[in-house]
């Protein structure tokens, strides 16, 4: 099967299958699913290939197996992600910018998880960046460990074993062997549209802000054109 190479041949969902097997797609699973250094991994799409893969019999282990796999792969890491969230606390919020982290991402992930509460576990699994950072963010904010649990197994499941079985059933069709790449770069592109949508709330929000804090009551407006003619 060729694909159309998304950015870099490492982040073609194809490639990475191709050359790493079943154990590097869980790998990545768990790595996108809790640790800082994920967020850029092709989780969404690497799942659908897999599934479309095991369906055409290019990955050769059962369906089931590969589901109950990844699932548990995306359970540990949320696991992980938790705990170090536990470790590090408040610190996290003042770790300084690097090529492999950046603050803003640390906020729109506790942003995520301050508007949607324990069921963001479910909803970040679908949300790319925003489902490495939020496990960690709850375990910065010391949710309920119980809680955390469930929301973590039913958002892996949902995400893990869904994502997959959708590429399994898909694969199935002509039409998508024809289209493969457009296929994924759809997939990308859906699963970026929460973020574009919440960058552009997020400007628009700070926009506004600016402007509420320039039309605060004590705030002095700029002298008006007669007004700097009137004090000559």
């Amino acid at each position: 099967m060729n694909t159309l190479a998304l950015g870099p041949s490492w982040l073609d969902p194809d490639y990475l299958i191709q050359t790493f097997g079943l154990i590097g797609v869980l790998v990545i699973v768990f790595a996108e699913s809790g640790l800082l250094i994920g967020f850029f991994l092709p989780g969404d799409s690497l799942l659908f290939t897999t599934g479309l893969l095991v369906t055409t019999g290019k990955l050769d282990y059962p369906l089931w197996l590969v589901c109950t796999l990844v699932v548990a792969a995306a359970i540990i890491g949320d696991q992980v992600g938790y705990l170090f969230g536990r470790k590090v606390g408040p610190a996290l919020f003042k770790r300084p910018d690097s090529k492999l982290f950046k603050q803003e991402n640390v906020e729109k992930a506790h942003e995520f998880f301050e508007k949607h509460g324990p069921k963001s576990l479910i909803l970040a699994r679908f949300v790319p960046i925003v489902r490495t950072f939020t496990p960690i963010i709850a375990g910065v904010s010391r949710m309920n460990y119980r809680s955390f649990i469930t929301f973590n197994v039913i958002g892996g499941v949902l995400w893990g074993a869904g994502v997959t079985l959708l590429g399994s059933a898909l694969g199935k069709i002509d039409f998508v062997h024809k289209h493969i790449e457009l296929i994924l770069i759809a997939i990308v592109l859906i699963s970026v549209i929460p973020v574009v949508i919440e960058v552009l709330r997020a400007r628009s929000q700070s926009k506004k802000d600016q402007d509420d804090d320039h039309d605060a009551p004590g705030t002095p407006n700029p002298p008006t054109e007669r007004g700097r003619h009137a004090k000559r």
